[in-house]
Formats: C-alpha cells, structure tokens, sequence
C-alpha cells in the first residue's frame, strides 16, 4: 500500500482512511488466508485450554459442559471436537466425556503460557485485570513469536 487519503464524511464523523492503491492482490490474499488460517487454529486452541480447565476443575471435560463455557450449541461443540479428534488433540470415551492426548496437554500447556504472558504485560501497562483477562482472549491467538518474546523481555526488564 502506497498512502491513504481521506474521504470526507459529515461534519460530525472522523474522516475516513482509504487506501489510495491496494496490495497486489497475491499480498493481500495471503495476508487475508493468514488471518483464516489464524482465526481457526485460535478455535482449536480455545477448547483445548478449556478442557485442560474443566479436566483440572471438575476431573472431567464433557461435551455440554464445553458448549456452555463457549456459549454454543452443543451440535457446534460436537462437529468442533470431532475436528479435535481428527487432529489428534483429544480422544473420547461413550459415557466419560473428553480426554486430552499428549499433542492436546502440549498445546493447551503452550496457549496457557501465551494468554499469561499478555494479561501478564497488559496489567504491566495498567490495564485492569478483568479487562486484561477479556482482551487477552484474542490477543494471544495472534501474537507472533517475536512479538511474545519481546513481551516477555519486556516484563523481565521491569523485575
């Protein structure tokens, strides 16, 4: 993208950013497939820290008790940990709910340790801890790794 000029609205309203040239279009393709891409694994990295939780909490993780933490459906919670199953993050037994695998403790293990990291820096910079807390649930999904360690660095700095 070149510059962006604005395009006046009325008086009232805060005048608008427009691209003066968008991207080539194989840039902002894959720039859009990332965010797809970022958005689906965020899914997955969701149910698996919540069954981690429920499974410390309550010795089990069952599929309603998934639903209603995500506020879905249960037909949602269904289709969702049956992709879960597919990638290898967790097993189910009839009658005993949902078990993590290795690949799924890892996973839930790393997301844990992201999510911390950020509440961790944004109360560092004075946001309160619920709001914190509720920011840090999309925010950890989308940080790089350069981004996190500097992060990190950044808190170990202020010790």
């Amino acid at each position: 993208m070149k510059e962006c000029g604005e395009v006046s609205g009325t008086s009232d309203l805060p005048r608008l950013q427009v691209p003066i040239a968008l991207p080539e279009e194989p840039t902002q393709a894959l720039r859009f497939g990332k965010m797809r891409s970022e958005r689906s694994a965020a899914l997955l990295e969701d149910y698996v820290e919540l069954i981690a939780d429920l499974i410390a909490t309550n010795g089990e993780a069952r599929t309603i008790d998934i639903a209603r933490r995500l506020g879905i459906a249960h037909t949602t919670a269904v289709k969702s940990l049956a992709r879960l199953k597919r990638e290898g993050l967790v097993t189910s037994r009839p009658y005993r709910g949902i078990f993590l695998t290795d690949a799924g403790r890892v996973l839930a293990e790393r997301v844990r340790a992201r999510h911390r990291l950020v509440v961790d820096l944004l109360v560092a910079v004075g946001v309160p801890p619920e709001a914190a807390e509720s920011d840090a649930e999309g925010m950890e999904h989308h940080a790089s790794e350069a981004t996190l360690e500097a992060f990190s660095r950044f808190l170990r700095s202020r010790q």
